[in-house]
């Protein structure tokens, strides 16, 4: 089955929990002050290591804001699972680690390879080092969240999710720059929420400010990008 917002082929993946990090769990859902529907397992981002998971508590009500997750029930507890990570956390199996000098934590053993397919491999390679290091500067990035055929599905965030110039940045920068060095990829889709972004370089919902060549279209309060003398 194909996502129907990215493209994104999507499984319902095997996630398993060992039985003292289940306990521990129940644990922090019982003593939370509002009630848990489940929580949320996430790859945040891949660097070279490997992936950056985030497993968070989901309130109850706030499932309603996620309809699209895929549900995997492990004793009692539902997991919500982005479909853009699902085949990706297939095999995951987590445990919850105590360190030393009182330090714990979730320990994620994740048998997937960071991308299954070349392409996007050596797209995530030129967003490490090229693509993201470039947008830095602004506050903002862009993830990779699969190749579906002969398209590559991007999400922008930080200072670029609700910029108006991201449209620009992908499609003069860095579509041109991914078409350039990975053979097979004919289209860059944006999928990206902009109308959650909260500090975009540019906003061009706000009253744009003038300068001598006309208005510039961004935001004083989060730096101005256009070059002008204003």
């Amino acid at each position: 089955m194909l996502a129907s917002e990215t493209g994104i082929e999507s499984v319902t993946p095997s996630i398993s929990f060992s039985q003292f990090c289940l306990e521990k769990l129940h644990e922090v859902i019982d003593g939370h002050t509002n009630d848990v529907a489940g929580l949320r397992l996430q790859i945040m981002r891949r660097t070279p290591e490997g992936f950056q998971h985030v497993l968070s508590m989901v309130e109850d009500g706030a499932q309603d804001k996620i309809p699209d997750d895929l549900v995997v029930s492990i004793e009692n507890i539902k997991v919500y699972v982005p479909i853009k990570d699902a085949k990706y956390l297939d095999g995951l199996k987590i445990d919850f680690e105590e360190q030393d000098e009182g330090q714990s934590g979730l320990e994620f053993i994740n048998p997937n390879p960071r991308w299954f397919d070349d392409r996007e491999e050596a797209i995530q390679q030129l967003f490490d080092d090229q693509i993201n290091p470039a947008i830095a500067g602004h506050g903002g990035m862009v993830n990779l969240l699969g190749v579906d055929g002969e398209d590559a599905y991007v999400e922008f965030s930080g200072g670029c999710q609700g910029c108006g110039q991201a449209n620009v940045t992908l499609g003069q920068g860095i579509e041109t720059a991914v078409k350039r060095f990975v053979p097979g990829i004919d289209r860059m889709v944006d999928v990206t929420n902009h109308a959650e972004g909260t500090h975009p370089y540019f906003k061009p919902s706000q009253a744009s400010h003038a300068h001598a060549g006309g208005s510039c279209g961004c935001s004083p309060d989060a730096g101005c990008g256009c070059g002008a003398q204003h």
